[in-house]
This record gives C-alpha cells, structure tokens and sequence, in this order.
C-alpha cells in the first residue's frame, strides 16, 4: 500500500508565536494570498493532504480549505473541524459541497478538543468526556444526512433532527474521508467505530505497535478496518551529530521559554501528551532517531515528539513505523520549510517503501 504524506495550510505568518503554550493564542498576520501559495507548495513538494488549522482564534478552516483546494488540482485537504459548533446536518453538506467544487478532494479531520480552555473561548462547556459522547452523535449523524437515500428523523442525547436530508452529495462516496487522533480509551472508541483514518504521535515503536493494534482491534468487532498514521515533528542535519545538536538547542530554548516556566509543575489534559511525559520520565531517546527531550520540556501539548537525525536516519526511522502499519504521516519541523520536507525526507521514504513493497 503507497505510503502518503500531510502537511499544514498555513493562512498566515505567525508574529507572536507562543509554540510552547496549550490552548495558544497565537497572533497571525493574516495574509489572504498565503493560503493558496501554501497550498502550492505543499502539492509541488509531493505531499498528498493540506491539513488546516483550527484553534480558537484562527481564521474560519473551512474557508482556508476552500482556498486551498480552489489553488491546487491534485492535493486534497483535510478541514479540522470540532463537532459542537455547527450542526452536523449542516456540517455534512457544507463537506459535500467542497467534494463537489474540488472534484472529490475534501476530507474532514475531527478534533474534539484536548484543552478546555480552546473550547471555552468558543461557547463550549463541554468536559472532554462528554466531548467524546457528543462526538460520537455528532458523526453518525453527519454519516447519514450525506447517505440516507430519504428524509430521516434522529434523537440523540445532544442531538435531534427531524425530516433531514441532503440535495448535495460527495464525489466520494459514500461519503469523504474522516480522520481522528487521540489517545484516551474515548479517541479509541471514537476512531474505532467512525474513522476510516487514525493518527497518533510519534511513541516508541513497540508502543505504537500496541496502540495501533487498540485502534484495529476495536474497529474489527465492529467489521470495520481503519488506515494508521503518525503525526511527528523532523529535526534534520546533514549529519546524525548536526541533528542531534539542533535537537539541543530547541530542548535548550523551550526550558526556558516563559510560558513553560509558567506551566512547570502543572499536568497536561490530554492522554497524548500525557503518556509523552510517563515515557519520557525515564528516558528521552528511543529506538534509532526518537527523541522525546523537546515534549519532556515542553509538558508536550503538541506534537513534540521528533525523529532526530540525518535523512537516511530519519526516514529509515518513518520507514519502522511504515512496517508496523502505518500508511500516512503528518510532517513537521522545527527548522526545515514542507519545500525541503517533500525534496529530501517524503521522496527518500518513498523510495524505501517502494523497496520494501518489491
């Protein structure tokens, strides 16, 4: 199966960025002609999805998405969207109608929130539990106003619809791509039974294994199969000793950011970032090119964990977890522009699948 690659539609230049900081406030210097020329780039690079933001304060990702998919003709793009917001009814349509204009290249990237505080600033009270039930209705719901055939009536816990039906449908059928990340036993279930794509962050490879294996486990009792990725950040040098050194100074500079300071003590709300902190407890490199010193630092409220080293280490490193089942990758990097990511890392693991799959 081809290996493939997503990266990140950016909509503007960050002039306050506060990379260390959950539930971020980041300042961005809108730029509307951004958004397309990322979008360019990233499907000139050779990555296959445009994933875009969506944090409390950013600009509206479904219009981002249709920008993006409007400059491109090959990417598709992911729109983050948080179930809560927007009724699902009307949420399906409007993903239907971005297949439609893009000829079948939109897919919808669930996020239900793993901070409160991003939440709360949009009306949402929610805890994250609760998040997770809502979140669940919300998609079986969104499912069947793109593929009941007739009007339908729902009542759910948080939800209730009456005489639905869609006029639009996807080009996809029987309905675009969705994706979930998350690592609580809620993600799980969540990913199990409604996404036919799941990404988690980078762990040791032993770990993913059995975390994957959760997620498949889970999906195969209900007759269900699920494609895996990871989501990492890439530190490259020219040597593994380059890179190693890189890693160190971004460790250096997180220890001694404000808000980390800030934060010191205090435990993250997410089971991601939190099994990040109990695996880094006792070590922070793992396998050949894992490095969870930057998460350590950080209190990891992102997606922190990095493979560290030169290109062939780091993407013989995308390759082991390729061989543990995963088929798609959210690319970062600290330093490296999604130019450089797709002329080094994304073709040379390529190449080495296309070895592996002879």
């Amino acid at each position: 199966m081809p290996v493939e690659f997503v990266g990140v539609v950016e909509s503007g230049k960050i002039v306050d960025e506060r990379l260390y900081e959950p539930g971020v406030r980041a300042v961005r210097q809108f730029d509307p002609d951004r958004t397309g020329r990322s979008a360019k780039i990233l499907e000139e690079a050779g990555f296959d999805y445009g994933l875009t933001v969506y944090e409390s304060s950013s600009p509206d990702a479904w219009l981002v998405a249709m920008e993006a998919l409007r400059a491109t003709e090959r990417l598709k793009v992911l729109v983050a969207h948080r179930p809560g917001f927007v009724a699902p009814t009307v949420a399906a349509r409007k993903l239907a109608t971005l297949d439609q204009y893009s000829g079948g290249r939109a897919c919808l990237h669930v996020v239900n929130g793993s901070s409160n505080i991003g939440q709360e600033r949009d009306g949402d009270f929610l805890q994250k539990d609760d998040r997770y039930r809502r979140g669940m209705e919300y998609l079986k719901v969104f499912k069947k106003e793109l593929s009941e055939e007739k009007p339908f009536d729902f009542t759910g816990e948080f939800y209730r619809v009456h005489d639905a039906f869609s006029d639009i449908r996807p080009v996809q059928k029987p309905y675009p791509m969705i994706s979930s990340g998350g690592s609580s036993d809620a993600a799980v279930e969540l990913a199990g039974t409604h996404a036919d794509l799941y990404f988690m962050w980078a762990e040791p490879l032993a770990e993913a294994a059995r975390h994957f294996a959760r997620v498949s486990e889970f999906a195969g009792r209900l007759g269900r199969s699920v494609q895996l990725g990871i989501d990492v950040q890439l530190v490259l040098g020219d040597t593994d000793e380059e890179a190693w050194e890189k890693a160190m100074r971004i460790r250096a500079d997180a220890e001694q950011d404000e808000h980390v300071k800030a934060r010191a003590g205090t435990s993250p709300e997410n089971v991601g970032s939190q099994r990040i902190l109990e695996l880094s407890s006792a070590r922070e490199r793992f396998d050949n090119a894992l490095y969870l010193g930057i998460a350590k630092a950080t209190g990891s409220p992102y997606s922190h964990p990095a493979l560290v080293g030169s290109l062939d280490a780091v993407s013989d490193a995308l390759v082991e977890y390729y061989k543990i089942g995963a088929r798609k990758f959210i690319l970062w990097s600290y330093l490296a522009t999604f130019e450089e990511l797709g002329r080094t890392v994304i073709a040379e693991v390529r190449r080495k699948v296309a070895e592996l799959d002879v």
